[in-house]
């Protein structure tokens, strides 16, 4: 089974194509640039590079949030145009669990942070059984100190992934009871390719939508939606 990968839900840009179990290419970017402007750039390399026919492509994998709004909405509107074109199923694959993936067979607990701003996170506790990543703790956005309290709660080791570590690594140093790690570089942020290899596991198991049927998983209100209702709420146009 071959899955295009793509994630743009942060601020990484990433596009990977999985055959199977080989990682056939991954592009990665993460320095000041618009994910509109690095996407297609991107695919377009990989098809290039890999003499890559996207008719054999069997579907299209992206992270669906939670992330920044602007970035899932150019990710969502580039997989679902490809989708379309190609007549192309989508595989909504929870940023958490693709950040998650990134640490493969550990017996410790996987806990992606990714920065949501005003102290909060979005987040979701993974651990690995079976030889398959487990859901702890579904995906939310939540306080980091409700976080490090639910942690302290389990007792258990666990590595934190996600942009979210050097925002809140003193936090966590503060009131963490548990053993703890931060993941290095090469895997502490959103890579393409664990969305591609679990879209073939997405996609083994029927996960897959209509093009036509995606849509992003925001978890909570855009900024300027809150920033609305507040001043709704205070009687102010």
């Amino acid at each position: 089974m071959k899955i295009l990968g793509v994630d743009s839900s942060g601020m990484v840009a990433g596009v990977a194509v999985v055959d199977d179990d080989i990682l056939l290419a991954e592009y990665t970017v993460n320095y000041k640039k618009t994910h509109s402007e690095t996407l297609l750039p991107m695919i377009d390399e990989i098809v290039r590079m890999t003499e890559l026919d996207m008719d054999s492509v069997d579907a299209i994998a992206v992270a669906a949030g939670p992330g920044s709004f602007t970035g899932l909405r150019i990710g969502s509107a580039t997989v679902k145009g490809l989708g379309l074109a190609l007549n192309k199923d989508i595989i909504e694959i929870p940023t958490c669990m693709g950040l998650a993936y990134n640490v493969w067979g550990t017996d410790s607990l996987v806990c992606p942070i990714m920065d949501a701003r005003r102290k909060q996170v979005y987040t979701g506790i993974y651990e690995y059984g079976n030889n398959e990543l487990i859901t702890v703790s579904e995906q939310k956005a939540v306080d980091i100190c409700e976080l490090i309290d639910e942690l302290n709660g389990m007792n258990q080791k666990v590595i934190f992934v996600g942009d979210g570590i050097p925002v809140y690594k003193d936090i966590i140093s503060e009131h963490a009871t548990f053993p703890y790690v931060f993941a290095p570089a090469h895997c502490n942020r959103q890579r393409a390719a664990s969305i591609a290899a679990l879209g073939v596991i997405y996609a083994s198991k029927g996960l897959t939508v209509a093009a036509e049927h995606h849509k992003p998983i925001y978890l909570r209100k855009s900024q300027a939606e809150r920033e609305r209702e507040e001043k709704m709420a205070n009687g102010q146009n």
